[in-house]
């Protein structure tokens, strides 16, 4: 009869009456069918007969072997699935592996207790219990310390849920936060720097357009020096401010290779304005000055003794001449003498006609064997870091409303009457200062005075530059008593080198003007624009260095037209909207970009060399190089994202 027949057999075969009685078997004593057997194999649970089903109200024997089946029984009975809708709404904070492995555990326990209840091996299966009892207590005091952290004494509690952090899993994804992310104080959501530095650059602060240019200084194979003899020693006395002599310098190493001279280290100017006396050591890198022209010039530290008890040949050359000059008059008189001394070096070699090679020379002293000391370039990069601590653009605006330049022009708009005689009478007393009737105001309307204190800061303003940029002023003592209130009051954050340095790191520079001026130096070519009010040398030097470091924005305002709108605005004729258009609009082909030289109409009124080295070294991209210039910027930029 069937298992499952009304009427079973006793163990002896004998029928049993008097009611329903449920007869208990192994499952493994049942007969088993081929139906049965496929059956099981196609199910990973193993469900009992209805015997069974009286002690295991659930319907299924959990197998000690199959406990993926209780966890999947547990998914779809209806109890569990109501804990699991209420876990989401009420315990988003536990973690998935932990509810599963409690819904086990219960499993386990309730199988448990019906195994005790059906008497067998009752001692044994109470030791078990109190056994697994204390290693899932001990694993839950381990996993509490040494897993997570806890934040102040006591677990996080964030936006109403508990926030456990793994430790182990967790520590590298923090350590990439914390260098990656950028938090606002108002935003709610961290920035990952990567996505930051891909934001665009607001346009105040972008360079003009020079893809298409590049460096081409390099020295021609046939233009390497051979070591034959040399015609003679030209001893240099350097005269004016740093970067006046600076270029004269590189005028001479020029000059020398075109007479097959060789070049004595320059002597520097001790009796200008200034009165420094740093020697050529004390500002310039001289083991690299000599190093790097080896191959174009010798260059010697000194006269060689043989040498030295000569009187040399004294000379000014004549200014702004071309190469046939010197080869023609010059070089002839070296021959004779042997050494010459040159008086002057500033602005004695034309700005145009000459070999490229000659031009390229002229760069490579310049921009690369012209390294300052050791001391200044640190202390230099120094005060840069500093202005950048925040990660934020600086300006850099030389502000050349010093009292010398002040005197020469005539200039003292804005200042008073006692300070006006002040200028004048240093006018009249220097003596190689040739101008000495100015008028001040024609002066001004004609483009021709420096920018005061907050004509600068207006126009910076119009610009659209933010009143929380921070400006290092790149000058000496700004003239005039309360000259820079004005300016700070648009601008507060105003910094130099002597607000930015320390006592002790100044030490070393306080007296000396000309080591002062190579700190600006740096800071200005490093700088994110450079603003310049007048047309010095210092001007001259930083923005032709600038165009060749790849056209850094560098903004040349139109002072003759500026000081016009300026009035207009002060006397209510435009409001504060039109002026701002008219100066930008005035401005937007002033921003350093890449223009051929402009000649003139003798060497005198040509544009600096050294102000703008384009052409000579300088050169367009071939199409081909611009091609691949390409391809690597577009590869660059998606290996970024």
């Amino acid at each position: 009869m069937s298992p499952a027949g009304g009427a079973n057999n006793s163990a002896s075969g004998s029928p049993i009456h008097g009611g329903t009685i449920t007869t208990r078997r192994r499952v493994a004593d049942l007969p088993t069918t081929d139906f049965d057997s496929n059956n099981n194999n196609n199910n990973p649970c193993s469900c009992a007969s209805d015997d069974e089903e009286a002690d295991n109200p659930n319907g299924c024997i959990p197998s000690s072997t199959s406990s993926s089946c209780a966890s999947h029984y547990l998914h779809h009975h209806p109890v569990i699935r109501h804990m699991l809708l209420r876990r989401k709404l009420l315990f988003s904070w536990v973690p998935d592996t932990w509810f599963l492995w409690i819904g086990d555990t219960c499993n386990w326990t309730v199988n448990t207790v019906h195994s005790l209840r059906s008497g067998r091996n009752i001692g044994r299966k109470i030791f078990g219990v109190l056994l697994f009892m204390a290693v899932v207590s001990f694993f839950i005091k381990v996993s509490i310390l040494s897993s997570h952290v806890v934040v102040n004494g006591h677990l996080k509690i964030e936006n109403g849920r508990l926030m456990l952090q793994t430790f182990k899993d967790d520590w590298t994804l923090a350590q990439r936060l914390v260098a990656e992310a950028h938090v606002e104080p108002d935003t709610e959501h961290p920035v990952p720097k990567r996505l930051l530095e891909r934001v665009p650059t607001p346009e105040i602060w972008m360079k003009p357009n020079s893809d298409n240019y590049q460096q081409c200084i390099s020295r021609p194979k046939n233009q390497t020096r051979t070591g034959s003899k040399t015609n003679g020693y030209i001893i240099v006395h350097a005269n004016g401010g740093l970067n006046q002599m600076r270029t004269g310098i590189c005028d001479m190493v020029a000059i020398a290779k075109i007479m097959n001279a060789t070049l004595v280290l320059p002597y520097l100017d001790h009796e200008s304005f200034w009165t420094d006396p740093s020697n050529f050591k004390d500002i310039f890198d001289w083991r690299h000055f000599i190093n790097v022209l080896k191959d174009d010039i010798e260059i010697v530290e000194y006269l060689p003794v043989k040498y030295a008890a000569i009187k040399p040949l004294v000379k000014a050359p004549v200014s702004w001449s071309k190469a046939s000059y010197y080869k023609r008059e010059v070089l002839p008189l070296l021959k004779r003498h042997k050494v010459i001394k040159f008086t002057h070096s500033d602005s004695r070699l034309a700005n145009n006609g000459l070999a490229n090679s000659i031009q390229r020379l002229r760069c490579r002293a310049n921009f690369e064997a012209l390294r300052y000391t050791k001391e200044i370039e640190e202390l230099g990069m120094t005060l840069v870091e500093r202005l950048k601590n925040n990660s934020e653009p600086y300006i850099a605006l030389h502000l050349r409303y010093e009292k010398d330049m002040l005197a020469f022009t005539g200039c003292i708009h804005n200042l008073t009457e006692e300070e006006g005689d002040e200028l004048t009478d240093m006018r009249y007393n220097v003596r190689h200062w040739k101008e000495k009737e100015i008028d001040s105001e024609e002066r001004r309307s004609q483009g021709g005075c420096p920018m005061t204190p907050r004509e600068a800061a207006i126009f910076l303003k119009a610009m659209g530059y933010p009143s929380t940029t921070p400006i290092y002023i790149v000058a000496g003592e700004i003239y005039g008593r309360d000259s820079m209130e004005a300016f700070r009051l648009e601008y507060p954050n105003v910094f130099s080198h002597s607000t930015l340095a320390t006592a002790e790191e100044l030490e070393l520079f306080k007296p000396y003007q000309n080591r002062l001026a190579a700190l600006d130096y740096i800071v200005a070519l490093e700088s994110d624009v450079f603003v310049y009010t007048y047309d010095g040398n210092m001007a001259k030097a930083v923005q032709g260095h600038r165009r060749f470091e790849g056209f850094r924005k560098t903004i040349n305002p139109d002072r003759q037209n500026f000081v016009k709108l300026i009035d207009q605005l002060d006397e209510g004729v435009i409001s504060w909207e039109q002026f701002s258009s008219e100066v930008k609009s005035l401005h937007s082909d002033r921003l350093g970009g890449p223009y051929l030289r402009h000649p003139g109409e003798s060497p005198r009124l040509e544009e600096n060399f050294y102000a703008n080295p384009l052409p000579g070294c300088i050169c367009k991209r071939s199409q081909k190089q611009q091609i691949s210039s390409l391809k690597f910027d577009q590869h660059l930029s998606s290996v970024q994202r």
